[in-house]
């Protein structure tokens, strides 16, 4: 997951989406649309932010899910530092590709897994803690950053030492990771920072927040492996090489339903790349007359070979039924990639009665919906790559079927 944000500017309108949904509420996507949409549910979430122009979408999303974790848990609103993620996994990620030869992906991007193993190693730090950018900058951008590690882990693997690796080569490059994001200690427990009044190091604060980093699973839905088993998804970002728990489609479109029913916020990994996705529009969906996708046009119907069509970001239209085969289809054909990681936080109803997931995005308040998105029960079931929820989310016995505890 690597989807980058290019600034938009953004129209305000009056029925933009207020920050917190109440139940019942009702709205609309965006001005002049006929869509009328009834909050069943909004979950606790904190502010919008904006993940600006990096491929740290996988860190915004993990990060923005374990705040709601900690409002579900009464612990309160925490901001918690995306960057000091992303800074620890360079780690692993140069290591792997390393040892992999460089025949593996060295890049920005991650998956929802890697946050457990950077606070396992090296803990969580508040946003003011590690703001993430030591240049004076106003926003995130990586570009500069990345293009020099990728030259370094590329001479790196040509050990130019005389055929091994130095003992330094880890800290050289975590020092131009640190001239970007900002200094920290070699050893990152020497990282001290006060936080509401008392002093704490990344671990200390770790077990402050008391977020059990194993109580969080990943799951998806693929028939080219067996299911209530688990498997390596195959994507180019997940340099973990981590396993996800493989479940029949109906069942993850069940768990996800479910998890927000029962208060359960939930990470989102996703295609965006759909003529049916537009941020700017608020809506992803998968009309079944892929003409309707009309995310450019601003006119509720357009002129198409002759035929008055209607523009479904503005109009209900019929969605395609989405099949295990049909999603299987779009993922081995490479139409479905691992664009981008997101945080579901709500469900919305249509005037039809459809309904749809409350998309929380990372690329600000830039649309009429305060930075959020609607994502319907077709396009989740279509685009979804892995969800990543707490454990006590899944029912009993699909626990049971794949052994959780």
């Amino acid at each position: 997951m690597k989807k980058y944000l290019y600034v938009l500017m953004a129209v305000i309108f009056i029925q933009k989406m207020p920050a917190q949904l109440k139940n019942n509420e009702t709205f609309t996507n965006t001005k002049g649309s006929e869509y009328q949409f009834k909050v069943l549910k909004h979950l606790d979430d904190t502010p919008v932010k904006s993940q600006d122009r990096t491929g740290t979408c996988w860190s915004f999303s993990t990060m923005s899910f374990l705040e709601s974790e900690l409002l579900r848990k009464g612990k309160g609103q925490h901001d918690l530092a995306e960057m000091w993620v992303a800074r620890n996994a360079y780690r692993g990620k140069a290591k792997n590709y390393l040892l992999m030869d460089g025949h593996f992906n060295f890049g920005e991007g991650g998956e929802f897994h890697d946050i457990p193993w950077v606070v396992k190693r090296y803990g969580i730090v508040p946003q003011y803690a590690y703001p993430g950018i030591a240049y004076g900058s106003e926003k995130y951008n990586h570009a500069e950053m990345q293009a020099v590690l990728d030259g370094m882990v590329k001479a790196l693997n040509k050990k130019p030492m005389g055929g091994k690796l130095s003992p330094v080569w880890e800290k050289a490059l975590m020092r131009v990771v640190d001239s970007y994001l900002g200094d920290v200690p070699e050893n990152t427990e020497d990282f001290t920072f006060e936080y509401k009044g008392k002093k704490y190091t990344p671990k200390s604060f770790a077990k402050y927040l008391d977020l059990n980093m194993d109580d969080y699973v990943e799951l998806t839905s693929f028939t080219h492996h067996p299911y209530y088993s688990k498997f390596v998804l195959e994507l180019p970002d997940n340099w973990q090489m981590a396993q996800a728990y493989n479940i029949p489609l109906d069942e993850l479109q069940d768990v996800a339903e479910k998890a927000i029913d029962k208060g359960y916020t939930f990470a989102w990994a996703a295609d965006v790349s759909e003529k049916g996705f537009s941020h700017k529009k608020g809506l992803a969906i998968v009309p079944e007359d892929e003409r309707t996708a009309q995310r450019r046009s601003d006119k509720k119907y357009e002129e198409i070979d002759g035929e008055k069509v209607p523009n479904a970001f503005y109009i209900p239209v019929p969605e395609k039924k989405i099949t295990p085969q049909l999603r299987q289809e779009a993922f081995e054909n490479r139409s479905t990639t691992d664009d981008h990681g997101m945080h579901a936080v709500g469900i919305v109803q249509d005037q039809n009665g459809k309904k749809y997931f409350i998309i929380k995005n990372s690329w600000g308040k830039s649309n009429e919906l305060n930075g959020y998105f609607l994502a319907s029960y077709p396009y989740f079931r279509y685009k979804t790559i892995a969800i990543f929820v707490h454990k006590d989310a899944l029912p009993k016995d699909l626990k049971k079927k794949l052994g959780i505890k």
